[in-house]
């Protein structure tokens, strides 16, 4: 249970964790380069993060469904999430072909995997082995983002603030959560200061707005599966597995697919949910 004292502190204690969070993140982006390995991805912080939230979970005594790790509606809320993202996907690649093509350029899908970087890097591996990590890795990574930001974070900060106080504090926390990638590019000197405040304040405002949207996934469904199903088909299909290719390059409108997509799902998920709250229907915590 928390102590008195921490109750009065909730956020303090967030502020806490995810300073703990962020500087393993940091350090395994920026030392380990653990993506710059046959593994191709950054897992050790998220697998920190998971056991995290686990400490914490036996901390306060709670169970894994109380931070919406729930059995029951899973495969619906999991279909809600995946028909959510093909939806806007299928719009924004749309978007992303069109306007290729109004520049001349013919366009095709190609499944490989790939990280990704709002500067537009791209590191190309094939093979199923290499698409099957690709798989492993987002699930692990939706589970503890999820987890600490829309689970822990959100519910801790609950407890003694508004709901809507603890919805945009962890969006807050997950925008700043991927400033990381841009300070790790500029120690590596691929972009200048400049470039470091542009990306920073581009990944803060986008990430928030994902974390915005999940976190009302989150207290329409009771559940975070919804939002993790949205978020493991952003990182996994939309920027790491399928992409557009031209003569060209690889995704050069990538960051173009992203944002519309998410900005058309992020309307439609704040449009239900005020037409669920002017109807009086009741959400989660």
């Amino acid at each position: 249970m928390l102590s008195k004292e921490i109750k009065k502190n909730t956020v303090v204690l967030c502020w806490v964790i995810f300073l703990l969070l962020i500087f393993v993140h940091g350090f395994e982006a920026i030392f380990l380069k653990t993506d710059e390995t046959f593994f191709g991805e950054n897992f050790i912080n998220k697998l920190f993060g998971i056991a995290v939230v686990f400490i914490l979970l036996r901390y306060l005594n709670w169970r894994w469904s109380d931070i919406g790790f729930k059995r029951i509606g899973f495969v619906k809320n999991v279909g809600l999430g995946i028909l959510l993202a093909i939806c806007s996907f299928i719009i924004s690649y749309g978007v992303e072909i069109a306007l290729l093509k109004t520049q001349g350029y013919d366009a095709g899908f190609g499944i490989f995997t790939t990280s990704f970087s709002l500067t537009g890097e791209t590191v190309v591996h094939s093979g199923l082995g290499f698409i099957l990590m690709c798989i492993f890795f987002n699930i692990i990574n939706v589970v503890m983002e999820e987890g600490a930001f829309r689970g822990i974070i959100y519910q801790i900060v609950a407890i003694d603030h508004s709901l809507k106080y603890a919805l945009f504090f962890q969006a807050f926390l997950f925008g700043v959560w991927h400033i990381v990638t841009p300070i790790h590019n500029l120690i590596d000197g691929d972009i200048n200061l400049e470039s470091l405040i542009t990306l920073s304040i581009s990944y803060i405002i986008l990430a928030g707005m994902m974390g915005i949207k999940w976190g009302l996934l989150y207290r329409m469904t009771g559940s975070l599966y919804a939002g993790m199903a949205d978020h493991f088909f952003n990182n996994c299909i939309a920027t790491n597995l399928l992409h557009v290719i031209t003569v060209n390059g690889v995704d050069e409108m990538m960051i173009v697919r992203v944002v519309i997509a998410q900005l058309i799902s992020f309307v439609v998920v704040f449009l239900v949910w005020k037409k669920r709250e002017k109807s009086g229907v009741s959400f989660e915590k």
